[in-house]
C-alpha cells in the first residue's frame, strides 16, 4: 500500500503510519455533547476525518471508524429542564438532527456511535479497577478522581505539564481532591439521570466516557486504537485525560496516533456565545448547501484555522459549481456517445494521492482537481470528441471527488432521455427553434440540461 505521514500531536511530529492490524484502521473520534443544535465548527471534525476514513479506504485498507454522542452531561441537564422535557427526548432529538447533517455535508455515519448511557456497566467497573490499583481515590462526599501523580508522564500530549499546571495557573479547587489537577471519574448528584454504585449515586465524569467505550469496542486489540481524533480543544485536558487513564488502566497511551483539527472562526473572529456570532450548522446548509460548505471546509488544511466568512463561502459555492457543471456536462456527452458511466473505473491521479497522503493535504488535492476540470473542458469543447481522454479524465476526476467526498449528481440517462437529446439536437440543427425549446424545458426538467 501507498505510505501515509500524519502529523501526530503525540510528539508534534510527521510520522509514517503503520496500522497496529496489517491491512486495517481503527479510528476514534469524539462526537458532540447532544445539547443544542450543532453549530458549524462541530462538523468540521466531521468532515475532516471522513476524509481521512475514505483516503485510508481507497488505499484498499479495511476501516473501523467510530464517533460517539456525549448523552449525559450537565448541559444536557439544564438544555432538559429549560425545556420542560426529559432528557433522553432532547439527546434523541439533537442525535436525529446530527445523523442529518452528517449525511448534507457528504460524510459517510460511523460503523459504530456508542453512547455513555449504554456503556455505564462498563464505566463503573474501569473506574472500580483505577481505585483498586491506586490510581483513583474516592472523597469522602462520594465523587471519584483520577490521581494525577499516579501517570510518570503526565502531559505528554499537550505539553500541560503538572510541574507547569502549578506554576501557571487557573486551577480548579476542591477539598475532596488530594491536588488540585486531579480529575472527575465519578460525580456524586442529586438530578437528572443517575447510576448507584459502590462510591455513590451519580453519573460518570466526561474524561472517562471515551477511554471507556475506545476500550470496550476495541477489546480485540487490547483496548488500543491507530487514531484518536477530534478539535484542537480537546487535546487538554480531555485527551491527555484519557491518556493517563489508558496508561494507569492497560499501560498504553490508547492510540498510536493523535490528529487534531483547526477551529473555525467567524470573519477571523473566535465564534462564541458571547460575542453572538455562533453559525447553526443546519442554517449554513440550509443556505449554502451541504457540498459548497464541505469543499470550503477542505480548501484549508485540516491544521490550520478556517475563517468563515461571506468570501469564503462564495468561492467555495463558485468552485463547486464549476466542478458540479463541466462533470455533468462530460457525464451526458459520454453517455450520449454509448459510454457507461458505472463501468468507468479510473484510479486517482498521482499527484492527488501524494497531496493526500501527506497529512491529508486537501488544498493541493482540490488544486489537481482544478486543473483536470480545465482539462475536460478542453476535450468537451472540440468537434471530434476524443471518447477514451475524456473518460480517463471524467472517470480520474469523479474518483478523487469520491475521496473527498464530493457529490457532484449527473444524471443516468435512459433511453427515453437519449432519444430527447436526440431529438433536441436534431430540432437546433434544423433550427426548429420552438421545437428545440420545448425539448429543452423537457430536458432541464428531467436536471439533464
Amino acid at each position: 500500500m501507498r505510505n501515509v505521514t500524519l502529523f501526530n500531536s503525540l510528539g508534534n511530529r510527521y510520522e509514517e503510519f503503520h496500522p497496529l492490524v496489517e491491512g486495517k484502521v481503527s479510528i476514534y473520534v469524539c462526537g458532540p455533547t447532544v445539547y443544542n443544535d450543532p453549530h458549524i465548527g462541530n462538523m468540521r471534525p466531521v468532515i475532516v476525518f471522513d476524509a481521512w476514513r475514505r483516503l485510508f479506504k481507497g488505499l484498499g485498507y479495511e476501516v473501523t471508524f467510530v464517533s460517539n454522542y456525549t448523552d449525559v452531561d450537565d448541559k444536557i441537564i439544564n438544555r432538559a429542564k429549560e425545556l420542560g422535557i426529559k432528557e433522553s427526548e432532547l439527546t434523541e432529538s439533537i442525535i436525529g438532527e446530527f445523523r442529518r447533517l452528517v449525511d448534507e455535508v457528504g460524510a459517510l455515519q460511523p460503523d459504530e456511535t456508542p453512547r455513555p448511557t449504554v456503556y455505564m456497566g462498563q464505566m463503573i467497573q474501569y473506574i472500580d479497577e483505577l481505585v483498586n490499583n491506586g490510581s483513583a481515590y474516592v472523597a469522602g462526599n462520594g465523587d471519584v478522581y483520577f490521581s494525577v501523580e499516579s501517570v510518570a508522564d503526565y502531559g505528554a500530549l499537550s505539553g500541560n505539564t503538572p510541574e507547569s499546571l502549578n506554576a501557571g495557573a487557573r486551577i480548579e479547587v476542591n477539598d475532596g481532591k488530594r491536588s488540585p489537577l486531579d480529575f472527575a471519574l465519578w460525580k456524586k448528584t442529586s438530578e437528572g439521570v443517575k447510576w448507584n454504585t459502590p462510591w455513590s449515586e451519580g453519573r460518570p465524569g466526561w474524561h472517562t466516557e471515551c477511554c471507556v467505550m475506545i476500550h470496550s469496542i476495541f477489546k480485540d486489540q487490547g483496548g488500543i486504537i491507530d487514531i484518536h481524533g477530534g478539535g484542537f480543544d480537546l487535546k487538554f485536558p480531555h485527551h491527555e485525560n484519557e491518556i493517563a487513564q489508558a496508561e494507569a488502566h492497560d499501560h498504553h497511551k490508547l492510540a498510536h496516533y493523535w490528529l487534531h483539527n483547526g477551529f473555525i472562526n467567524i470573519d477571523n473572529e473566535k465564534m462564541s456565545k458571547s460575542l453572538g456570532n455562533v453559525l447553526l450548522a443546519k442554517d449554513v446548509v440550509a443556505k449554502f448547501g451541504g457540498m459548497p460548505f464541505r469543499l470550503m471546509v477542505l480548501n484549508t488544511h485540516y491544521r490550520a484555522p478556517l475563517s468563515f466568512t461571506e468570501e469564503t463561502i462564495a468561492e467555495a459555492t463558485k468552485a463547486y459549481q464549476r466542478i458540479s457543471m463541466a462533470m455533468k456536462q462530460a457525464g451526458v456527452k459520454l453517455q450520449t456517445l454509448g459510454v457507461d458511466l458505472s463501468a468507468l473505473n479510473e484510479p486517482c491521479g498521482e499527484a492527488f494521492l501524494d497531496a493526500m497522503c501527506h497529512d491529508l493535504n486537501t488544498p493541493n488535492a482540490i488544486t489537481e482537481i482544478y486543473a483536470q476540470i480545465k482539462d475536460l473542458n478542453g476535450l468537451l469543447r472540440v468537434r471530434e470528441i476524443d471518447v477514451p481522454a475524456l473518460s480517463k479524465v471524467y472517470g480520474t476526476i469523479q474518483a478523487e471527488l469520491d475521496m473527498l467526498g464530493i457529490r457532484v449528481e449527473v444524471p443516468m440517462l435512459s433511453k427515453e432521455d437519449l432519444d430527447l437529446l436526440g431529438q433536441y439536437q436534431e430540432a437546433k440543427a434544423a433550427k426548429d427553434f420552438a421545437r428545440s425549446d420545448e425539448i429543452r424545458a423537457k430536458l432541464l426538467a428531467k436536471n439533464i440540461l
